[in-house]
C-alpha cells in the first residue's frame, strides 16, 4: 500500500527494496539536527520515488511544540542549508507563505511570510544611513487558497514575478508525512519547488523553474498524518484493510498544533532572515519574527 507524504526521506524509505540507483542519500548529524540529503539525479529516479527530479535536504531536529529556543545550532543550520541552495549570484528574493491561514494545520506559509525581513522598498540610500551596505531586496507575499480567491496560486506567484523579477522564489508550506513521529520535527528544503495540496490529495498547479521562470526553492514542515497512517501504527492491521473509505480520506493533526505552527514559523522566518540578510545579527532579526 502507498501512503500520503510530502517528504523525499519517506519516499526513499517505502522504496528501500526497490532498485534505487538513479537517487543518492547521505545522512549525517550536526549537534542536536539530523540531516539527509536525497538527489534524484534522473528521470528513472524521480519515477522510482515519485518525486521531481534534484535535491531534497530533510533536517530533524527537536520537536517545535517542546522547544522555544530560537538562537541555538538549529538556526545556524537551517541558515546554511538555505543558502546552499540559492542560486549564485542571487540578487532579490521573493518569499511566498502558501497555505490557508484559517485552519491552523495549513497557516505556517501566511504565518511564516508575516515574519519576513521585507526589504525591496528600502532604496540605497535608507540601507547605507542604517548601516546596512549590501542589504538585500527581499519581498514577501502570502495567499489565500484557491477556494477563498479563485485563483490558483502559481498565477498569483507568476505575476508577481513577471513585476519585481526576482533571483529566486522561496516557498514555505505545511506538508503531509507518512509517519506520526515526524510531525513537528522535520523540515524539509528542496530545490524542485512544490505542488501545492499533493500531500493531502488535493494537487494544485506546480510551483517551479519550469513554471515560473526562475529557480524555486521549497520549505516545509509536515503537520498532518492521513488517518490511515495512524491506524497501522497503532493496530497490527498492516494493510489497514478494515478501515472505510470515509476514514482513508481523513487527516489527523497534534492537539498542540497550534503551539507546533505558531514556534515553527517564527523559526522559519527568523531562519530565512539570517540566510538572507547575513550581515544583520540573529539577535537583531529574532525581533521582526
Amino acid at each position: 500500500m502507498d501512503f500520503r507524504t510530502d517528504l523525499a526521506v519517506e519516499r526513499r524509505e517505502i522504496c528501500e527494496n526497490r532498485n534505487t540507483e538513479n537517487v543518492t542519500s547521505e545522512t549525517y548529524s550536526r549537534g542536536n539536527v539530523k540531516i539527509t540529503r536525497i538527489e534524484i539525479q534522473n528521470e528513472a529516479g524521480a519515477e522510482e520515488l515519485g518525486k521531481p527530479k534534484g535535491k531534497y535536504i530533510t533536517a530533524e531536529i527537536p520537536e517545535f511544540s517542546h522547544d522555544s529556543e530560537l538562537l541555538d545550532e538549529r538556526l545556524e543550520v537551517l541558515t546554511e542549508l538555505i543558502r546552499e541552495l540559492l542560486p549564485t549570484p542571487c540578487g532579490n528574493v521573493l518569499v511566498a507563505g502558501l497555505g490557508n491561514d484559517n485552519i491552523t494545520p495549513d497557516a505556517l506559509g501566511p504565518k511564516t511570510a508575516r515574519g519576513i525581513f521585507a526589504t525591496r522598498h528600502i532604496d540605497k540610500k535608507l540601507a547605507n544611513e542604517l548601516g546596512f551596505p549590501d542589504l538585500r531586496e527581499v519581498s514577501s507575499v502570502t495567499f489565500g487558497v484557491l477556494g477563498q480567491t479563485g485563483l490558483e496560486t502559481a498565477e498569483s506567484i507568476r505575476g508577481i514575478v513577471n513585476t519585481v523579477y526576482p533571483s529566486a522564489v522561496i516557498t514555505v508550506d505545511a506538508l503531509a508525512a507518512r509517519s506520526l513521529s515526524r510531525l513537528g520535527n522535520t523540515i524539509q528544503l528542496t530545490d524542485t519547488g512544490i505542488t501545492p495540496g499533493s500531500g493531502v490529495g488535493n494537487h494544485r498547479a506546480r510551483i517551479d523553474r519550469e513554471t515560473l521562470g526562475v529557480p524555486v526553492i521549497a520549505i516545509g514542515v509536515p503537520t498532518v498524518v492521513d488517518a490511515v497512517t495512524m491506524i497501522r501504527d497503532f493496530t497490527e492491521d498492516a494493510e489497514c484493510g478494515s478501515i472505510s473509505a470515509d476514514a482513508r480520506n481523513m487527516m489527523v493533526t497534534p492537539r498542540e498544533i497550534d503551539t507546533l505552527i505558531h514556534r515553527a514559523a517564527r523559526f522559519l522566518s527568523l531562519s530565512l532572515n539570517c540566510a538572507l540578510q547575513p550581515q544583520i545579527e540573529p539577535e537583531i532579526l529574532l525581533n521582526i519574527v
